[in-house]
């Protein structure tokens, strides 16, 4: 049909813009939804309806925002959005993580700041100034992403009344017996010069030498008579860390294995039988001999010499010894690993040394390599262990190992006395709760229990000073330490008036109650110096925020982040609120993917892959950056690129100009006084508005189980297929021939009223602003609230659109409609017609199809979008009619319409040139116009 046929009938045009145009139009919604201040009224709209709570995890403000957090940010809105024109109150309260290391090191180096020479107070006051920098602008950029949320109240866990309530849920934790001191390996980072929990931890390829090191016998217990000289007798171990060679206190042995005494090169080698051939050819030995066989068992307390120190090594036994690598002889330094620090303590004449200072230099107790950092001191007590003969083996390998999350440096594992959450004392209590959450996805369930199950005890203190200090006192006489209710109510009064800076501009006596005393007796105090670990921060905030606001409340109905949130704040939110509430803080989790590119590399600034949010808003505007959220697969990683979004702007263009279309054909449309009862509309009608029933009924029950691509792709496959292919492409003749007032225009202008009013409201969470924008332009019925299209509800399932029988029929037609479609393009492509206007179909049947169509055959002109259409049995079929594909017993063949083509609807008729008053037209249109 021809673009201007509205204008030649003089029909009320939209003022709705031609182009998108969308980053410049979105500020000006952005504006509109502040001035009228859309969150508080959404929420006066809501109110006394039943809640939905989404806790928001809080990002990390030490700098802008990337293509992931925009991804959160953005999922989290639609859940939001859905809800509240789903009918329920949704308050959301955005947050920030604002404490921890990251600040500290981007505050030194930006600002030029000496912690140790300014003080704390001084250093900590500049750490915040930084941190609510960032957080302004993340704050500004999560509103330009269209999300609406208690912009002017977040959360932040640098505020005074969040620390209290952090200290409260500590002082709970410990009060109920799960917070203790403890001299254990922990997480290490020297470059950062603090200990880290499991949380901060990343694994990433490391390339090391594994040697296999000879520890000489110098005490068998008898086990080894016969050989003449026992001084030959060798356990051998396997290692990868080469520098914890000087923290070796112990062999450990597996009591289950068998071991072997192998004989070779005229030494004599303990191992595992199963792993003596790969042992040997590592070691480049072909001819050896197994002299005989001992039970792991047997050879507890048998003592060795340290390789290059004067100093035993015992050969013990342990569970964890396997035999996946190695020589089932594990090289076991309690000071360096948990599982060697695990062992050893049933062995009591065993201590614990620790040759390394926090900056990762080795000590005096190490000997010959004191003095130097422990990667350089590889080298040389390989050369040591060469040159000393104590070497078998050595060979290079890649293998995956702990890395520093923020300085991405490799950590070590270093015994110190830190502070811990003992999670033994209610890991039974976590595991039931995460039975009762509801996992989005499902697998999300059995990753947190594995997590959880297996996990050590919650390393929670940091030797850093821009944090929540752990409030905990030391007695100055006997160093006992002190914290009960009186001292943690005393702190948290004093951080909820003044702030955690404090506990540093304080002295002990000045916090703690008048009259408080140690055990032993004496008064005078010192405060630890210790600050907590900030995913306690974080993982505090259903105390913090969910308990102490006004209209939250705590389960939250859902917590949703990235996958690697179930080692991060899911867990250590359901760690401090089983610690202190017995229960978890969530209802349902619901996790996303990594964002990768076109190659699946995980987008980042060193590898040169990222996508900064703020260029796709400044060249194809926010909604588009939504269209990709909603349109994504979350579950798994999602690629973002260049020539995606390209795709993504063309996708969005097809449904902008669906709904331009009808709201073309809409303009001067009242709803309420023109719209044409369902009963008095033909049949097309009434199948478009089923399959906007169908479309609704799928989209609700996809944002109910938050799968937006679903939603999104329904929505779309419905405006490409179901409307511009077929029905907004059939209803043209209609809309453009007919009389402006007839029943017919107005049955049309009903049906796309209907489908338009429903698909932007379905629309609202995703496309915030351009549904926003459709809204200010379109029709409105009585009931609708015009200020903003967000303040509206989504739409619903109309029973009396659900007509089975008419669907199955029309299922039928489009088949046939496909057939026929494929005609008329050979038809063009043979020159026989040009435009499927100037074409005469005749389709040739027998049997059920012929009848079915024969039904039809007054109707085949509109249907098809053809000048003149007849139904003829199949033996009339002549020889060159194509046979269907969909319909394979029917056949069709296309020819030019006999007549002349009317001006007005450009269809061939025979009655052209017979009217004397409109000469150039058909009956139809000549009937219209007369």
């Amino acid at each position: 049909m021809p673009e201007d046929y509205g204008k030649t009938l003089n029909l009320p045009q939209t003022d709705f813009p031609m182009r998108a145009n969308l980053p410049q139009r979105e500020p000006e919604f952005l504006k509109k939804w502040e001035d009228m201040d859309i969150y508080h009224k959404q929420l006066e709209k809501t109110e006394g309806k039943p809640t939905f709570i989404l806790h928001d995890g809080p990002p990390y403000a030490n700098g802008g925002i990337h293509l992931g957090t925009a991804l959160n940010k953005i999922l989290k809105d639609i859940v939001v959005k859905y809800h509240s024109m789903a009918g329920y109150h949704t308050p959301y309260v955005p947050g920030w993580d604002t404490h921890g290391l990251p600040i500290e090191q981007r505050a030194i180096k930006e600002l030029g700041l000496k912690r140790h020479e300014v003080g704390p107070v001084v250093f900590r006051e500049a750490c915040e100034g930084f941190a609510m920098k960032y957080l302004n602008i993340q704050r500004d950029a999560f509103k330009r992403l269209g999300v609406r949320a208690d912009w002017e109240n977040p959360y932040i866990t640098l505020k005074p009344e969040f620390e209290a309530m952090q200290v409260e849920v500590f002082g709970k934790m410990a009060t109920n017996g799960h917070i203790y001191k403890g001299l254990k390996p922990v997480y290490w980072c020297p470059e950062c010069e603090t200990a880290l929990a499991e949380a901060e931890i990343e694994y990433a390829d490391d390339t090391t030498v594994s040697i296999y090191v000879k520890f000489q016998v110098r005490d068998d217990k008898g086990l080894f008579e016969g050989i003449a000289d026992k001084e030959k007798v060798n356990f051998v171990i396997w290692t990868t860390t080469t520098w914890t060679l000087p923290a070796n206190l112990a062999i450990c042995l597996n009591e289950n294995f068998e071991y072997s005494l192998v004989k070779a090169n005229d030494e004599y080698y303990v191992l595992a039988t199963e792993l003596v051939e790969k042992t040997m050819k590592a070691a480049g030995i072909s001819e050896y001999e197994t002299v005989k066989k001992y039970q792991g068992s047997q050879l507890e307390r048998i003592q060795c010499r340290h390789p290059f120190l004067d100093r035993d090594s015992m050969v013990i036994l342990g569970d964890h010894v396997t035999l996946e690598a190695g020589t089932g002889c594990v090289h076991t330094a309690p000071g360096h690993g948990v599982e060697d620090y695990l062992v050893c303590q049933k062995y009591k004449e065993i201590p614990v040394i620790v040759p390394v200072d926090s900056k990762g230099v080795l000590t005096e107790e190490a000997g010959p390599f004191a003095g130097m950092f422990y990667k350089k001191s590889n080298g040389a007590i390989l050369e040591r262990l060469i040159s000393d003969g104590r070497l078998l083996a050595s060979e290079k390998i890649v293998h995956q190992y702990p890395h520093c999350w923020r300085c991405k440096d490799p950590i070590i594992f270093r015994a110190t006395e830190q502070w811990f959450a003992s999670i033994d004392s209610f890991r039974e209590e976590a595991l039931n709760a995460i039975k009762g959450v509801k996992w989005v996805p499902e697998w999300g369930e059995e990753r947190i229990t594995n997590m959880v199950k297996d996990r050590g005890d919650w390393c929670i203190s940091r030797q850093r000073i821009w944090g929540l200090p752990i409030p905990i006192f030391y007695c100055r006489e006997c160093g006992k330490e002190l914290i009960n209710a009186d001292t943690i109510k005393a702190v948290a009064d004093l951080f909820r008036k003044k702030g955690s800076n404090a506990w540093y501009a304080l002295s002990a006596s000045e916090i703690l109650p008048a009259g408080t005393e140690c055990e032993c007796g004496h008064s005078e105090f010192e405060k630890e110096k210790d600050i907590m670990d900030v995913w306690f921060d974080s993982g505090s905030s259903h105390a913090a925020v969910l308990e102490s606001r006004e209209g939250l409340s705590s389960p939250a109905d859902l917590y949703l982040e990235g996958s690697d949130q179930h080692r991060g704040w899911f867990q250590s939110s359901l760690l401090t609120a089983v610690a202190t509430r017995g229960k978890a803080p969530y209802k349902a989790v619901l996790t996303h993917g990594y964002v990768i590119d076109e190659e699946k590399r995980k987008m980042s600034k060193s590898l040169g892959n990222g996508i900064d949010p703020a260029d796709v808003i400044k060249e194809y505007g926010a909604d588009i950056l939504r269209i990709w959220v909603a349109s994504s697969d979350y579950t798994t990683d999602i690629k973002i690129s260049k020539e995606l979004l390209k795709q993504l702007s063309e996708v969005y263009r097809k449904i902008r100009n669906t709904a331009r279309y009808i709201l073309g054909n809409i303009a001067g449309f009242n709803p309420d006084t023109d719209s044409v009862d369902y009963s008095e509309m033909c049949e097309l009608d009434k199948w478009a508005l089923y399959k906007l029933t169908m479309l609704i009924k799928k989209v609700t029950e996809a944002y109910k189980t938050y799968e937006f691509h679903t939603m999104f792709h329904a929505i779309h496959n419905f405006c490409v297929v179901d409307m511009s292919n077929f029905y907004l492409d059939i209803i043209k003749d209609r809309l453009y021939t007919s009389k402006a007032a007839s029943k017919e225009r107005k049955a049309a202008q009903t049906v796309m009223y209907e489908i338009l009013h429903s698909l932007v409201l379905m629309l609202t969470p995703v496309l915030a602003f351009t549904t926003e924008e459709i809204w200010q332009y379109m029709p409105h019925r009585a009931g609708d609230d015009t200020e903003s299209i967000q303040l509206n509800d989504l739409p619903e399932m109309n029973e009396k659109y659900i007509d089975k029988t008419l669907a199955e029929k029309w299922d039928k037609i489009l088949a046939l409609r496909s057939d026929v479609s494929k005609a008329l393009e050979v038809a063009r492509a043979n020159k026989t017609i040009g435009h499927s206007l100037n074409a005469k179909v005749t389709i040739f049947a027998d049997g059920e199809d012929y009848n079915f169509i024969k039904s039809l055959e007054s109707d085949l002109v509109t249907i098809f979008i053809i000048s003149d259409a007849s139904v003829k049995k199949l033996s009339e079929a002549s020889e060159g009619a194509q046979k269907g594909d969909e319909m394979p017993e029917i056949k069709i063949s296309v020819e030019q319409a006999s007549g002349d083509k009317c001006d007005r609807c450009w269809m061939f008729s025979e009655y052209v040139g017979k009217d004397e008053k409109h000469p150039t037209l058909c009956k139809r249109c000549a009937d219209v116009v007369g």
